[in-house]
């Protein structure tokens, strides 16, 4: 073999290997997003509730007031948010990943929401940790209640 044909023989072959971590770490980054979507009774994924904005009105519908029970929540899983009514009529929303270590949260119950890795607790009116190992908040998600729907901004 040439020393020009070996060279593209080596180009060739870090072409493969570099194709191929790539697609392993996509691989593994899809695998550790997805695990977090199953489970939790409280968790709701929406059919068609992507967040795109539709006729002006902001972002879409996540849920019905009704659906969210006062002093507890629901995290959707898909947007990434929980929100919560912590007080009868009052709606706040928050990132569902938690601070600790990106876990997702899944129960809102008592007026506290709970991430099932390593049992970090959150306030569910304010987002502060409650109970570690997580010491920084949930960031706010900003969120619309129209009449008795709730959007994601």
């Amino acid at each position: 073999m040439s020393a020009t044909q070996e060279r593209r023989s080596l180009l060739g072959r870090r072409t493969v290997v570099a194709a191929v971590g790539a697609a392993g770490a996509a691989a593994a980054l899809t695998a550790c997003g997805g695990s977090d979507d199953s489970g939790g009774s409280d968790t709701v994924e929406q059919p068609g509730s992507g967040g795109e904005g539709k006729g002006g009105q902001g972002g879409a519908v996540l849920a019905a007031t009704a659906d969210i029970p006062e002093g507890g929540g629901v995290v959707f899983a898909k947007q990434k948010v929980v929100v919560t009514q912590p007080q009868p009529g009052e709606f706040k929303a928050f990132s569902s990943l938690c601070t600790h270590q990106g876990c997702a949260v899944k129960d809102v119950s008592g007026g506290t929401i709970t991430c099932p890795c390593h049992n970090s607790t959150f306030d569910a009116a304010t987002g502060s940790p409650s109970g570690g190992p997580a010491t920084q908040p949930l960031p706010a998600r900003e969120i619309t209640v129209e009449g008795d729907s709730i959007r994601l901004a």
